[in-house]
C-alpha cells in the first residue's frame, strides 16, 4: 500500500496513518510492543497552547512538546521569519562559509548569556552541544599542557543526552545501564535530590528544595556567600562533591550538571546556594564547569538562563530545546575568551577543533532561533513570568494533600510531582505499575498531553499559558492524580 500524499485534497485518513506508523515507526523511548497495541493519538495540527488531533480532538500541550515550545504553535512572528528565509536560502554549510543568520544569532546569544561566554559553536540537539562541551574542556587542558586533566564529573540522576559522551556523564541506570561497556568512567558526585537525600541527611535539617523560592529567597541565592541563603544541612551534597575535586583536581577536567533543575531525572530541584557553590568549589580547584542549560535555559526557570539565578558564569554552557521557540532542531555551545583562545595556532601546531555537522548554523533554525529572541523583547516574555510562576505554586498547593503524592517540586514552569505508594515513609510505587504512565494517559484521555519520567508527573507547560490556560491544566493534572491513585472514587 502507498501512503496517501499529505497535500492530497481532504483530511488524511486516521486509520492509514496509524496502520504506517505502526508498521514502520520506532518510537523513542518507547516499548513498542505496547505502542503496536495501542491507539495511537495522531497530531495534525497546533494552535496557541494546544493540539489537535486526526479526530478533531484538542488538548492542552502540558510539556511544551517535550520541553521545546514556548510562545505556542503557529507563533506568526516565527512562521514570518521562516518563510522570509526559505525566499533566500535554506542551507548552506559553516564549514569555510559563514551566513547572515547564524552569524546575527552567535552575536545575540553571546549578549544574552552569563557573562564571559563570547564563543558560540552550533550543533543539532543538547546531545551534540554536550558531546562539544566535553570535547572543548578534554582538548583546552591538553593545549594548556595539562593532558593529564582528563576525566569529568558529574551528578547522579543527571542527564545530558542519548550520545555515548553524554551517557558518560549521566546518571539514570533506567536510561544508560545498557550502554555501560561503552562509556568511559566519569567521577559521580551525590545528586541534590532533597527529598531523598543520598547522603541519608536527617529530613528534618533538609531544604523545601521543591518549594519556588520567594523574591527574598532569590535574592540571597543569587548573592555570592550569602550564609544566610545556605539550608539547615549546610548544602552536604555539594561539600561530598568538593571532596571528591579535593582528591581528584590534578586530573579532572570539568564538572558537568544541570543547573537548578535535573529535568529528565525527575524534575529535581537543587536547594538555594547549591550552583553558587560549585561554581566556587570549581575555581577552588581549578576545573571548568559546564552548565547543561538544555532544559533550563530561555525563561523555563522564570529568567532567560537558569544561571542568572545565583549570579553564575559557567565556563561552557550547553542550550538547545527553545532556542528556536519550539521550531526546528538546533543547539549551541558557548565558551568563554579564554578557552576559544587555547584552541588559536598555526596550521602546522594542530590545535583545530575538528568537530562538525552537516547542518551546522543552518539558516532556517537560525532564523528562527532569532524570531524567538525578538518575540522575548517584544512581548516582555520574561516580565510576564512572575505571575504565572505564582499562580502555579498557588494551584500545586493541593497536589500536597493528595495521599499518594510524595513530593511537588517547582522551579519557574518546570514542575515535578512524584507519586509514591506510602506519603509517610516516601516508599515508591513497584517500577511495573507505571502510575506515572497511568496518569499522564488519564491526563490525556480528560484532555492534556504530558508524560512522565518514572513516577514523577511533569508539567511544563508553554511559557505563552495564559493564567487561565494554566489553572484549566493544573485542574486536568490534579483529577487525573487524583482518580488515578485512588484520591478519589
Amino acid at each position: 500500500m502507498r501512503p496517501a500524499a499529505w497535500h492530497a485534497e481532504g483530511p488524511p485518513d486516521p486509520a492509514e496513518v496509524a496502520a504506517c506508523d505502526r508498521r514502520h515507526f520506532w518510537h523513542p523511548f518507547t516499548q513498542m510492543k505496547e505502542w503496536e497495541a495501542s491507539e495511537p493519538l495522531i497530531v495534525e495540527s497546533g494552535e496557541g497552547v494546544r493540539l489537535r488531533d486526526l479526530h478533531g480532538r484538542w488538548y492542552y500541550d502540558g510539556n511544551s512538546s517535550l520541553w521545546v515550545n514556548l510562545h505556542g504553535h503557529r507563533k506568526e512572528a516565527i512562521d514570518r521569519a521562516i518563510v522570509a528565509q526559505l525566499g533566500r536560502v535554506a542551507h548552506s554549510t559553516t564549514l569555510g562559509l559563514a551566513n547572515v543568520p547564524s552569524a546575527l544569532l552567535a552575536a545575540r546569544l553571546a549578549a544574552l548569556a552569563p557573562a564571559g561566554l563570547t564563543r558560540v559553536f552550533f550543533s543539532d540537539n543538547g546531545a551534540c552541544a554536550v558531546e562539544i562541551a566535553l570535547k572543548m574542556a578534554y582538548q583546552y587542558w591538553r593545549h594548556r599542557g595539562r593532558p593529564e586533566k582528563r576525566r569529568f564529573v558529574s551528578l547522579e540522576n543527571g542527564y545530558h543526552g542519548d550520545t555515548l559522551g553524554a551517557v558518560s556523564v549521566g546518571g539514570i541506570d533506567r536510561f544508560h545501564a545498557a550502554f555501560r561497556d561503552l562509556l568511559f568512567q566519569s567521577l559521580r558526585a551525590p545528586s541534590p535530590y532533597c527529598y531523598r537525600c543520598p547522603l541519608g541527611v536527617d529530613p528534618a535539617r533538609r531544604p523545601e528544595a521543591g518549594r519556588e523560592p520567594s523574591v527574598a529567597q532569590a535574592a540571597a541565592g543569587r548573592a555570592a556567600g550569602d550564609a544566610a541563603a545556605a539550608p539547615p544541612c549546610g548544602l552536604a551534597c555539594a561539600e561530598a562533591l568538593g571532596a571528591i575535586l579535593e582528591r581528584h583536581a590534578g586530573e579532572v577536567a570539568a564538572v558537568i550538571l544541570e543547573p537548578l533543575v535535573q529535568a529528565a531525572g525527575g524534575m529535581i530541584t537543587a536547594p538555594p546556594g547549591y550552583l553558587r557553590r560549585v561554581r566556587d568549589l570549581c575555581d577552588r580547584h581549578g576545573v571548568l564547569l559546564i552548565a547543561d542549560e538544555v532544559a533550563t535555559g530561555f525563561g523555563r526557570t522564570g529568567r532567560m538562563f537558569a544561571c542568572e539565578h545565583e549570579g553564575v558564569s559557567p565556563d561552557l554552557m550547553t542550550v538547545a530545546k527553545g532556542i528556536t521557540g519550539g521550531y526546528l532542531p538546533l543547539a549551541a555551545t558557548l565558551a568563554t575568551e579564554e578557552i576559544y583562545a587555547a584552541f588559536l595556532g598555526e596550521h602546522r601546531d594542530g590545535k583545530t577543533f575538528y568537530h562538525g555537522h552537516s547542518y551546522t548554523g543552518n539558516q532556517l533554525a537560525c532564523a528562527a532561533a532569532l524570531a524567538n529572541l525578538d518575540v522575548f523583547e517584544e512581548e516582555r516574555v520574561l516580565e510576564s513570568l512572575p505571575e504565572k510562576v505564582a499562580r502555579v505554586a498557588e494551584g500545586l498547593e493541593r497536589f500536597r494533600e493528595l495521599p499518594h503524592v510524595g513530593d511537588v517540586r517547582q522551579r519557574g514552569l518546570m514542575v515535578g510531582i512524584e507519586l509514591v505508594r506510602d506519603q509517610a515513609t516516601g516508599e515508591p510505587y513497584p517500577w511495573e505499575e507505571a502510575m506515572g504512565a497511568r496518569v499522564c494517559r488519564r491526563s490525556t484521555e480528560l484532555g492534556m498531553i504530558t508524560r512522565p519520567l518514572g513516577d514523577v508527573v511533569v508539567f511544563l507547560p508553554p511559557l505563552a499559558s495564559t493564567l487561565a490556560d494554566l489553572d484549566a491544566m493544573l485542574d486536568i493534572l490534579y483529577r487525573a492524580v487524583a482518580e488515578v491513585t485512588g484520591a478519589v472514587g
